[in-house]
């Protein structure tokens, strides 16, 4: 490698530190400020769209009736515990002495009910104070979104139309205007997504200097550089951590996410010319990388349960007290040895999870909106409910932008083709993205699914678009014929998914139509 690199400085080609350079670095787009303008822009689209009547409908809708009361339970004792059977009716009603002094058995950790008690804190314990954390965790992941497509494509323009997408998309807003945990582990697998896209153009450029260094330096590069502690990929193991505490599901995307941050580090020291790249990351980045996310992620979901682990009376604990170790048990502490006991009770309801619903639905069927969820719906005759015509209908529909979701599955394909056949890294990432948020549901044929969980999936599917779009538009340097053509093809595209946006957002935050009105939105008999 170095002798190639002098060769052809000795023949008066481009500098091989360039060279060196340029091979692992591209360099950010230079308008800095509006990088930070547009997406907050952007961010502001989503904010209206979520925040406008936030409160609407004003009852407890769908897996609401689980979250809320538990986000208020830990707010109140540290702990989940049970409730009255009107509670729903008595909170509505202002009256919030609903809790039993029993321990309740919840299934999914504390993080993302955490948030949601947060704005019941503040807001106080009606349907905006519930919501308000999911829907500002939505108008942030619209934000990362933007940011991190514009760190992925090098253009503050296909960034903010990434964040665009996601703000427009009716999932994205039915998910940010509901108390469920869903739209709050997005925002965590993003923030981490986000965390090690900066990782990874931070390590680049170091090994860059470094291997332009050496090589000015006439030395061999030799085993490489050993940079230890990388902080983003410590935040991005907090991330994660925060993920797993809200639902396990963010499991998967720790497991993937380790795997896409190796690889790009094997990329990395490929391209900087060290020996054995793929045995040298794995012996002297691997260690530090594992104890960074792994650890960091572990460390922060343990203390997602403190509240438990600190509540004598929460459900399970005192379950090492009565149960007396054994082996290895005897080195663990009690509090360790009952919340182990707790997860595998946990473990054992998720597997066994079978019960039929209406708007269940297998993995396979969301990418092409076969059985979206109707979190609620209300008919009115004329003269009920301002309802001024024959029929009404007020619905809270969660389904994705048709065009932009039928749009996501031609592009998933192509970033298919073009990470296989071109090695581009940025259709690869956006792959693990949705490897980490689709493709492990679909091996749950069994268990009772929802295509609701599919929030996590669209700022992926959205990047996968942006990506597609931007080969479409064409390359700077393109002839002005070619780029006037690609910008007319991606912005009519991106025009149809806003105005279908436009169409299909009363259904989505429960605004009162008129029957037919609300019929003819129906394209599918199975979307009913």
């Amino acid at each position: 490698m170095t002798q190639t690199v002098d060769t052809a400085e000795a023949s008066g080609e481009s500098r091989p530190a360039d060279v060196v350079r340029a091979r692992l670095t591209r360099p950010m787009p230079t308008d800095r400020v509006w990088g930070w303008i547009g997406p907050l822009l952007v961010g502001a689209v989503a904010a209206v769209l979520r925040l406008i009547d936030l409160g609407r409908p004003h009852k407890i809708i769908f897996d609401e009736t689980y979250y809320a009361k538990d986000a208020l339970s830990q707010l109140e004792f540290g702990y989940a515990r049970k409730f009255v059977e009107d509670a729903n009716e008595r909170i509505l009603d202002g009256d919030l002495d609903v809790f039993l002094n029993e321990p309740s058995f919840v299934v999914h950790p504390p993080a993302g009910k955490f948030l949601i008690a947060q704005g019941i804190r503040v807001f106080g314990m009606d349907p905006f104070g519930w919501r308000i954390a999911v829907a500002l965790a939505g108008v942030a992941t619209v934000i990362m979104v933007a940011r991190i497509g514009r760190r992925m494509f090098r253009s503050t323009l296909l960034g903010c139309l990434a964040g665009l997408l996601v703000a427009v998309d009716g999932l994205s807003i039915v998910m940010s205007r509901t108390a469920v945990l869903d739209g709050i582990l997005a925002m965590f697998v993003v923030a981490a997504f986000g965390c090690l896209l900066v990782d990874r153009d931070h390590a680049r450029a170091k090994y860059a200097q470094w291997a332009a260094t050496r090589v000015r330096a006439g030395q061999a590069l030799g085993d490489g550089p050993l940079f230890g502690w990388r902080p983003w990929r410590i935040a991005a193991g907090v991330m994660l951590g925060l993920a797993c505490g809200t639902k396990w599901s963010g499991l998967y995307a720790v497991a993937i996410f380790g795997l896409m941050t190796v690889l790009w580090e094997v990329s990395a020291r490929r391209a900087a010319g060290i020996q054995s790249p793929v045995l040298n990351s794995l012996l002297r980045d691997g260690p530090v990388a594992f104890v960074s996310m792994i650890g960091s992620a572990l460390v922060t979901y343990l203390v997602s349960w403190w509240g438990w682990i600190f509540s004598e009376d929460s459900w399970s604990r005192q379950w090492a007290a009565d149960n007396p170790p054994s082996g290895l048990g005897v080195i663990a502490p009690d509090w360790l040895r009952s919340l182990w006991h707790y997860h595998w009770e946990m473990w054992h309801f998720h597997s066994g999870l079978s019960n039929d619903h209406d708007y269940m639905s297998q993995a396979w069927e969301w990418l092409y909106l076969g059985r979206p969820v109707s979190f609620d719906y209300e008919g009115y005759d004329l003269g009920q409910g301002g309802c001024e015509v024959d029929r009404c209908s007020q619905a809270v529909l969660a389904l994705g932008n048709p065009p932009l979701w039928w749009g996501a599955c031609a592009a998933l394909l192509i970033c298919l083709w073009w990470w296989f056949f071109r090695r581009d890294w940025r259709a690869g990432a956006v792959l693990a993205g949705v490897i980490a948020t689709w493709v492990p549901w679909l091996l749950f044929v069994d268990r009772t699914i929802f295509y609701f969980y599919a929030v996590a999936i669209i700022p992926f599917l959205v990047l996968g678009v942006v990506f597609v779009l931007g080969l479409i538009i064409g390359p700077p340097e393109a002839a002005p014929r070619r780029r006037a053509v690609g910008v007319a093809v991606a912005g009519g595209y991106v025009l149809v998914v806003l105005a279908v946006a436009w169409y299909f957002y009363p259904i989505h935050v429960d605004q009162l139509l008129p029957y037919d009105d609300w019929r003819s939105r129906m394209w599918f008999d199975s979307w009913i």
